[in-house]
């Protein structure tokens, strides 16, 4: 295997940071294709902890190159924080590489973001108010501006002019103060001359490279339940966190991706509004966050925490094509009684194994669920399936029987060392 992807597989905040990382290691090229500085990965190692918004997380690897691909939304003011904070941790960032067409956030997306939020009142979808949504809209609506206009004083004049201009029609309907255009073109034009460096078109960089069989992995944001299409929509993100979007966010053929690895949580979280049908609530939720350490990377908001559903797991299976799960934080679970995996929904008296594409159909869906005995033992040094309790191994074995996709991977502790390997995705 050549290419592997690194996908979320739940509403994300699997635990896909420490599984880059990882298999990091094994690739030459590592690749973030879509999102911006809303999501974050919380990587761990030698007993520090790195925090993520934007750079993929191969950064961490001497020799990786880190290419942020076109699919992307980057804000020029938290790319080059990240940079610096990374630069005086001691890691190098020469093979860092920014598409030339992915989109440039600026200031009034986010202001747009909260005001948009605001005008929803109780509808609202629970954003970061990172500005995300509006620099999406702003590309479908081909108005927004690309990282290759931005370091083109030129282009960015012209273009940000007609955005300005147009902007500010937005912001006078909420109420908000005008854009001043010299301002924010002074102000950004400064930002693109140290941006130029790092922007290169990536997509012709990433096509010789699947030629020449380079080893690629490329790591998402955000999981498969927050896809614009197949998610919980209208409560998802503004891009598609799944595999299949790949190769249009990142200019290469559908035929270069080789192998899935879905991040699937040993239990449910998500963070922001929507449906959340194995939802728990009161103290056994209280404990399992804390024990998580579930709260947002970015906004440090607490996750909202549920039993694991194997639903949305073969929901994300089936549209993604899912080779082998990696089930993160199991640990976690040790010292739980029983644990309740949802096998299955109850909808009007019938039982449904599916995602509908409505809110209201979805939100009246009971689960169905299965009990487990739990363990009691320490897990975390585990090195082998054998070394896990029985009941550990039995959990696992019913995630593979219920979703039809083996266990490809699980994590036993936060460290990249706290990982058991079962099918190594870079194997020749």
């Amino acid at each position: 295997m050549k290419r592997v992807v690194i996908e979320g597989s739940q509403w994300g905040d699997e635990g896909k940071g420490k599984i880059t990382d990882y298999f990091s290691q094994k690739a030459k090229i590592v690749v973030r294709f879509q999102g911006g500085n809303n999501a974050g990965h919380t990587i761990v190692f030698n007993g520090q902890k790195y925090a993520l918004r934007l750079i993929p997380s191969g950064i961490f690897h001497k020799g990786t190159t880190c290419v942020m691909a076109s699919g992307m939304v980057i804000n020029p003011e938290a790319f080059l924080e990240e940079v610096e904070v990374l630069k005086s941790a001691g890691f190098d960032t020469s093979k860092l590489m920014v598409s030339d067409r992915a989109s440039v956030l600026f200031d009034y997306h986010r202001t747009l973001d909260g005001a948009n939020e605001r005008a929803l009142d109780k509808g609202k979808i629970g954003t970061t108010g990172r500005g995300i949504g509006p620099c999406y809209t702003d590309k479908s609506a081909r108005i927004g501006l690309r990282m290759g206009d931005l370091v083109n004083k030129t282009t960015l004049e012209k273009r940000l002019k007609n955005a300005v201009e147009f902007k500010n029609r937005e912001l006078k309907s909420f109420g908000l103060e005008e854009l001043n255009f010299k301002e924010v073109f002074k102000k950004y034009s400064a930002l693109g001359e140290k941006m130029k460096p790092y922007v290169t078109d990536t997509a012709t960089f990433l096509q010789k490279e699947v030629k020449k069989g380079t080893k690629i992995l490329f790591e998402g944001a955000q999981g498969a339940m927050l896809c614009l299409t197949y998610g919980t929509y209208p409560y998802v993100t503004c891009s598609s966190p799944m595999a299949n979007s790949i190769p249009l966010s990142c200019g290469i053929p559908c035929s270069s991706i080789d192998y899935v690895l879905g991040i699937a949580k040993a239990y449910t979280t998500r963070v922001g509004e929507g449906p959340f049908p194995t939802e728990l609530f009161g103290d056994f939720a209280d404990e399992l966050r804390e024990r998580g350490h579930e709260y947002g990377t970015v906004t440090k908001r607490p996750r909202r925490i549920g039993w694991l559903d194997t639903c949305v797991l073969r929901h994300a299976g089936a549209i993604s094509g899912i080779s082998g799960w990696a089930v993160t934080l199991l640990d976690v679970l040790t010292g739980v009684d029983e644990i309740k995996v949802c096998d299955k929904y109850v909808y009007e008296g019938k039982d449904v194994y599916t995602i509908p594409a409505t809110l209201e159909e979805y939100e009246a869906y009971e689960p169905h669920y299965i009990t487990l005995k739990g363990w009691k033992e320490d897990i975390s040094k585990a090195k082998t399936f054998e070394d896990l309790p029985k009941n550990a191994q039995k959990y696992l074995k019913t995630i593979e029987k219920l979703t039809g996709i083996p266990i490809a991977l699980f994590s036993v502790g936060p460290d990249r060392k706290q990982t058991v390997v079962l099918t190594d995705p870079f194997a020749d």
